[in-house]
C-alpha cells in the first residue's frame, strides 16, 4: 500500500524541491502540497470527517509554514490527529529544537538542504508509525481520532452587554441536548461566571497555565462539575494571575478541553488579551455581542477592525449577536450588519432585563424561567448555531440556521 505524504510547505522553491523527492520515494504517493497552517488543518479535518483511514500517513512541515508557528502548528496536528505521523523539515539541527519538537508531537525531523537518503528513512519510519497506530485505533471504538469538539467563543462589544448571560445560556442550551458541554471563562480578570454560577472553586484556569502536557486527569482536577452538568474552567480569582495564562497556554488548554467535550463555550469578555486572542482564533464559530445603542454598535465595530488588524479573525468570520433588541430601537440588526461588515445572528435576544434580574443577583443564572423570553430566544440562538442536537434542536430553533463547524482559523502570534 502506497504511503500518502502531505507537505506543508508556504516556500515556492521548497514546495518544488520537497515534491521532486518525495516523488523518488518508493511506494509514495504524495498529495497536493498545503500553503499554510490554516489549509493544513482544513484539509485534514475534512478528510477525518469521511474516515480515519483517509487521512494521510505523513505530514511534512516547513520550517516557515505559517501563519501559525511551525512547531505550535505540530502540537495541534498531534492533539487533534493522532493518527499522522508529522516530520519537522527545518535547517537548524540542534539538539534543543530537536527536542521541542518531540515534545510538540513531531515523529522526526528532516534538516536542510533536502537530501534522498535521510528523506525516505524518515518517511518510512513514520509512515510504519502511523500504521500501526491505525491498527490500535482500529480496535477501539472510543478513541478521539481528530476533529475534536466545536469551540464557540462568546465577546463583547463593550462591558455590561450581555456577553457572559450569552456564553452560560448557550452552553446550557447543548448540555441540556446531551451534549458534554464545558464552559471556560476566559475573562481572566473580571470573569464571573462563578458568580452567575453561585460556584466556589479552589482551581482555575490559571492553574493549568504552565503545565505543558494536560493529560485527562489534569484537567479534570481543574475542572468544576456543576449541577447543571456543565463542565465549568473558571477565571482565577485573583485578577493579577490572569496574566500566566499566555497565547500557548491557552491554545494548549482550549485543545485539551476540545478534545474532551463535543462542545466548547468560552467567555472571552469585553478586553482582548493574547490569550483571548489566541482563543479567538481557534475558534469554530466566533461571537460578538452588542446593544442595538451607538456606543455599543461602535465598540462592535471597532473590536472587529482590531481582529482584523492583528490577523486574530476577518469580519466574515464573525457573528454578531444583538441582545437587549426592541423593534421600537432606531439600530435594527439590517444596520448593525452594515456597520460592523459582519454576519448577524438571525435570533435576536429581547430587552427584557427584569427577567434576568432575580437569578443574576441571587447568582443563579441557570434557573431561569424556561418560559421566559431571554432564555427562549438564547436557546434559540444555540439552536441556530448548532450547539444543540435532535429535538433539542427543532424545538428551539424556530426558523434559525444551522451553521455548523467553522473551519480552523488561521493564526499567528500578537506581538511579533
Amino acid at each position: 500500500m502506497p504511503t500518502r505524504i502531505l507537505p506543508a510547505v508556504g516556500d515556492a522553491d521548497a514546495v518544488r524541491s520537497l515534491t521532486t523527492l518525495l516523488s523518488q520515494l518508493p511506494d509514495a504517493e504524495p498529495v497536493v502540497p498545503v500553503t499554510d497552517s490554516t489549509q493544513l488543518i482544513d484539509t485534514l479535518a475534512r478528510l477525518a470527517s469521511e474516515s480515519i483511514d483517509e487521512l494521510p500517513e505523513v505530514v511534512v512541515v516547513h520550517e516557515r509554514i505559517g501563519p501559525v508557528p511551525a512547531l505550535e502548528l505540530i502540537r495541534e496536528v498531534a492533539l487533534r490527529f493522532p493518527a499522522v505521523g508529522v516530520i519537522l523539515v527545518t535547517s537548524d539541527v540542534s539538539p534543543g529544537l530537536f527536542q521541542a519538537a518531540m515534545d510538540y508531537g513531531a515523529r522526526g525531523l528532516i534538516s536542510l538542504p533536502l537530501g534522498y537518503e535521510e528523506l525516505a528513512t524518515r518517511v518510512h519510519a513514520v509512515a510504519q508509525w502511523s500504521v500501526g497506530v491505525r491498527r490500535h485505533l482500529g480496535a477501539v471504538t472510543d478513541v478521539f481520532t481528530g476533529v475534536g469538539g466545536t469551540v464557540v467563543t462568546v465577546s463583547g462589544a463593550k462591558g455590561g452587554v450581555g456577553s457572559t448571560t450569552t456564553a452560560i445560556q448557550l452552553a446550557l442550551a447543548a448540555q441540556a441536548s446531551g451534549r458534554t458541554t464545558a464552559l471556560l471563562d476566559m475573562d481572566l480578570q473580571t470573569g464571573d461566571v462563578a458568580s452567575y454560577l453561585d460556584v466556589q472553586f479552589r482551581r482555575s484556569v490559571a492553574d493549568l497555565a504552565t503545565i505543558t502536557d494536560i493529560s485527562p486527569r489534569v484537567l479534570a482536577d481543574a475542572v468544576f462539575p456543576h449541577d447543571t452538568g456543565l463542565a465549568l474552567l473558571l477565571a482565577p480569582g485573583e485578577g493579577e494571575r490572569g496574566e500566566e495564562v499566555t497565547e500557548r497556554a491557552a491554545r494548549q488548554i482550549v485543545s485539551a478541553l476540545r478534545s474532551r467535550y463535543e462542545v466548547v463555550v468560552v467567555d472571552c469578555g469585553a478586553q482582548l488579551s493574547g490569550a483571548g486572542a489566541a482563543v479567538v482564533e481557534m475558534a469554530d464559530t466566533a461571537l460578538l455581542v452588542t446593544t442595538p445603542d451607538v456606543v455599543a454598535v461602535r465598540g462592535a465595530k471597532r473590536a472587529v477592525r482590531m481582529w482584523d488588524r492583528l490577523q486574530v479573525r476577518k469580519a466574515e468570520e464573525t457573528t454578531v449577536v444583538v441582545n437587549r433588541h426592541s423593534r421600537a430601537t432606531e439600530i435594527q440588526p439590517a444596520l448593525i450588519q452594515k456597520i460592523t461588515g459582519t454576519g448577524v445572528a438571525a435570533t435576536v435576544i429581547p430587552a427584557n432585563f427584569k427577567e434576568l434580574q432575580g437569578a443574576v443577583d441571587a447568582g443563579r443564572v441557570h434557573e431561569l424561567d424556561a418560559k421566559g423570553t431571554v432564555k427562549q430566544a438564547l436557546w434559540t440562538l444555540a439552536g441556530e448555531l448548532g450547539l444543540v442536537k435532535g429535538s433539542e434542536a427543532n424545538s428551539h430553533r424556530n426558523g434559525g440556521r444551522d451553521r455548523g463547524a467553522l473551519a480552523f482559523r488561521r493564526r499567528r502570534e500578537l506581538g511579533r
